[in-house]
């Protein structure tokens, strides 16, 4: 039996924990923390190590989902959790002040492990901000030379959070849809 692991990033209320909470077949563990910094601005508590669930799949495969502490100032644990990782799923908030700035912070920070495996992109909080729209997303990933697939997610629903696991793997493997 196969066990992957997916890592999930981006920055604080871009809705990782809230991802893998939909998506996983196992209550989640979770390394909440109260904020105490201007992270308390936009919610109450922030994962401060990280966030872990269990997707379990048809054939009795695994894989395992490890979600990243947005702030900075854990970065370390971001090199910690992307060993032994298939693929890095990256959630953007479109509401916040510079979604560009922080996807190209985080694409630049994990860019290491991305160049070994691969990334999927979604976009959240697209009801609370339309703009930039999916296709400025593109055209600012081409910019960069990238063409990861990018989609709007709701990271409270399932399906929207599956697509970019399928996505991500589909990337990591063109031949799994044939099977």
């Amino acid at each position: 039996m196969s066990q992957y692991k997916i890592i999930f990033t981006g920055p604080v209320g871009a809705g990782k924990t809230t991802a893998i909470d939909s998506i996983s077949d196992v209550p989640p563990i979770k390394t909440d923390s109260t904020a105490t910094d201007m992270t308390k601005n936009r919610k109450k508590a922030t994962t401060v190590a990280m966030d872990y669930g269990i997707m379990n799949l048809d054939d009795g495969e695994k894989i395992h989902l490890y979600g990243t502490p947005g702030q900075e100032r854990f970065d370390f644990m971001w090199d910690i959790l992307t060993v032994g990782g298939i693929g890095l799923i990256l959630l953007l908030d479109n509401s916040r002040a510079d979604p560009f700035q922080d996807m190209k912070f985080f694409l630049d920070s994990f860019s290491g492990f991305i160049s070994e495996t691969s990334v999927a992109i979604g976009v959240t909080q697209m009801d609370l901000s339309s703009k930039p729209s999916i296709n400025d997303y593109h055209k600012k990933l081409q910019e960069l030379n990238l063409k990861p697939a990018v989609f709007s997610v709701d990271a409270r629903v399932k399906n929207d959070v599956s697509l970019l696991v399928q996505a991500l793997l589909f990337s990591l493997d063109p031949g799994l849809e044939d099977e």
